[in-house]
C-alpha cells in the first residue's frame, strides 16, 4: 500500500472516531495511531494523515453542507458513517489540496470505501464526488498523475 493511501486510511479512521464518539481531532488521531497494527507509518505519512484529519474536522460543517447539496435524497445522518467520513475526507482534499489531482482524490476515496464499506458504497461515493469536483477550478489538460 502506498504512503498516501495509508495516510488517507489513518485520517478516515480518525474522522470515524471523532464522528461516532465525538472527540477533538488531536484526541481522535491519537486513539487511531496508538492502536495501529500491521503496516507502520513513517513520520511523513502520519503528518499527511494528521493534516487531512484535522483539516476535515475543522471544516466539517462546511464540508457537510457541500456533501448534502450533492447527495440527493440522502441526509448525512442517514449515510453510513464510513461513507460520510470518506466523503468528508475527499471533499476536504478537493477544496483544500489543489496540488492533488481530482482523479487521484476520487479514485482513492472509491478504493478506500470499497475496502471499508458496503458493496454499493463506491457507486454512491463516486456520484457525490463527481458532483463536488466541478467546484474545483479546472487545470490545464494533464493526464492523471500517480502519487508517491
Amino acid at each position: 500500500m502506498g504512503r498516501r493511501r495509508l495516510a488517507r486510511e489513518i485520517a478516515l479512521q480518525a474522522l470515524y472516531v471523532a464522528d461516532v464518539a465525538p472527540s477533538a481531532a488531536a484526541e481522535a488521531f491519537a486513539i487511531v495511531t496508538r492502536r495501529r497494527d500491521g503496516e507502520q507509518a513513517d513520520a511523513e505519512t502520519l503528518e499527511f494523515a494528521r493534516s487531512l484529519a484535522a483539516g476535515a474536522l475543522e471544516r466539517r460543517d462546511e464540508l457537510d453542507a457541500l456533501i448534502a447539496e450533492k447527495a440527493a435524497n440522502w441526509s448525512l445522518p442517514r449515510m453510513a458513517a464510513v461513507d460520510r467520513n470518506v466523503l468528508r475526507l475527499a471533499a476536504y482534499e478537493l477544496e483544500a489540496r489543489p496540488d492533488t489531482p481530482v482523479g487521484v482524490i476520487i479514485d482513492e476515496a472509491i478504493e478506500i470505501v470499497r475496502k471499508y464499506s458496503a458493496e454499493e458504497a463506491p457507486r454512491f461515493v463516486n456520484g457525490v464526488l463527481d458532483g463536488l469536483k466541478a467546484r474545483r477550478a479546472p487545470k490545464k489538460k494533464n493526464a492523471r498523475k500517480k502519487e508517491p
